[in-house]
């Protein structure tokens, strides 16, 4: 009734099957990773533009919403006009000249000593926190934050297209180009 021929056969196929499965060779290995490594050959390919960043974060719509800055009450004049138009420029501080001032990020629950070279948001992911921002460069509000304890005059942008006079007076402040002159408390994600 048992045929014997299959049952030898079946029999030498199993042992040809496990014999095969522990040779050396035939285990299964994955791939590395090459996955950066690609990623860094591809950007090199591609040339420096003066675009915002990649990976986005914005909150709320990113740049769309671009308010009509401080320049729309008009043009001032003599010095003062070329000090707004040129800005802060956090780069032109001498090392021997770099103050540090403690901010309380509320939100955030931390107070941290931040250079009055360092943005607000620089200091902040510094930290390790995942502030918003979009384009880094005081053109769209997604980086908003308040100051709660403190005068608006504590802080000073680098450049703000965005936040109108009234705004600044009211202690609004675009973290990605804001520099601490004082001690204050801000809260972060915070627009007008």
């Amino acid at each position: 009734m048992v045929n014997t021929l299959g049952l030898g056969l079946g029999l030498l196929l199993a042992l040809v099957a496990v014999a095969l499965h522990f040779t050396k060779g035939t285990e299964w290995r994955t791939a590395d990773d090459i996955s950066q490594e690609v990623l860094e050959r591809r950007a090199e390919t591609v040339p420096e533009t003066d675009f915002p960043e990649p990976m986005n974060r914005s909150i709320g719509g990113g740049g769309g919403a671009v308010a009509v800055g401080a320049g729309a009450e008009g043009e001032l004049e003599g010095e003062e006009a070329e000090e707004e138009e040129e800005g802060f420029d956090p780069d032109a501080i001498p090392e021997d000249e770099i103050e540090y001032y403690d901010v309380e990020y509320v939100n955030e629950g931390a107070t941290i000593e931040v250079a009055n070279n360092e943005t607000l948001l620089d200091a902040g992911e510094d930290e390790g926190w995942d502030l918003p921002y979009s384009c880094r460069q005081g053109q769209c509000l997604s980086c908003g934050g308040k100051i709660v304890e403190g005068d608006p005059d504590d802080v000073v942008h680098s450049t703000n297209e965005t936040l109108s006079e009234d705004e600044v007076d009211k202690g609004y402040v675009l973290t990605c180009t804001a520099h601490p002159k004082a001690d204050i408390s801000i809260e972060t994600n915070e627009t007008p």
